[in-house]
């Protein structure tokens, strides 16, 4: 598949900051997705790991494969790397608060930096961290975008904006799309939703389609038509009966980027599915 990017300037420019501000730091707190903890690997940090440790935090684990989750938390231990898992609503940190401690010297407070890319759950991880509501938290790819300074609880934290690989394909675009990292448009929801509705098929998992929306198990039809009947079942429908796959497209993906089709995990350690 070709490549696809959406990079703009004030990614690049967060990009710069932060490369400029790591020496600053006493440790990096990466958020990526508990659904897909690999494809969800923030760019900055191979970089930045130059610098100062780099700790993982997998984001909206109740969105996530409980069993698939736990593979991930061992691997990340197995490699020497200290990551945590939260919920996306009401994450707890306080023992994220105490393993930080020793990262400064007992003087100051912890001064760190929370990286990842778009819509992850950077700010709210951040808000609760150091116990503030200021950051803006929203389901937008990008909606923090400036560097931001936040001190409360022990903590000196700077957010970042959500930051995507210039690099990824189309393929790793269609994937985070369905986790709502990025754009859809950029590469056109239709096309997404048929990515999604030809996964969900393949995996065996279009179960969870059928018993929140009641659209059968599809047998030799295409994904078109696939993607048709949950646009009728939805009610998606233009004058003259015509299904509006446009929108049955947006609110398939939109259920299942945020987990309103069962806890689903893209990825499993050492391989993607």
């Amino acid at each position: 598949m070709s490549r696809t990017v959406w990079y703009p300037g004030h990614m690049a420019k967060g990009k710069r900051t932060l490369s400029e501000l790591s020496g600053k730091l006493d440790i990096i707190i990466e958020v990526r997705d508990a659904r897909a903890p690999a494809l969800t690997s923030s760019p900055l940090v191979d970089d930045l790991a130059r610098v100062c440790p780099v700790a993982v935090v997998l984001s909206k684990r109740d969105l996530a494969d409980e069993r698939a989750t736990a593979r991930w938390l061992s691997c990340f231990e197995e490699s020497g790397v200290c990551a945590w898992a939260l919920n996306l609503l009401k994450p707890k940190v306080d023992h994220i608060r105490r393993e930080l401690a020793p990262f400064a010297p007992s003087h100051r407070e912890v001064r760190l930096a929370v990286v990842g890319i778009p819509n992850v759950g950077k700010s709210m991880f951040l808000n609760a961290l150091v116990g503030r509501s200021s950051a803006k938290v929203g389901g937008i790819p990008g909606i923090t975008r400036g560097v931001s300074w936040y001190r409360g609880r022990g903590i000196l934290a700077v957010d970042s904006p959500g930051i995507l690989d210039p690099k990824a394909d189309a393929e790793t675009h269609l994937r985070l799309a369905w986790l709502g990292c990025s754009k859809a448009e950029v590469i056109g929801m239709e096309r997404v939703a048929l990515g999604l509705v030809s996964y969900l098929r393949r995996e065996g998992l279009w179960g969870v389609v059928e018993e929140k929306w009641g659209v059968p198990a599809p047998g030799d039809q295409a994904d078109q038509e696939v993607l048709e009947a949950v646009g009728r079942r939805l009610g998606c429908l233009v004058p003259g009966g015509v299904v509006d796959l446009a929108a049955a497209a947006k609110r398939l993906v939109d259920a299942f980027s945020m987990g309103r089709l069962g806890q689903v995990t893209l990825e499993a350690p050492g391989g993607r599915s």
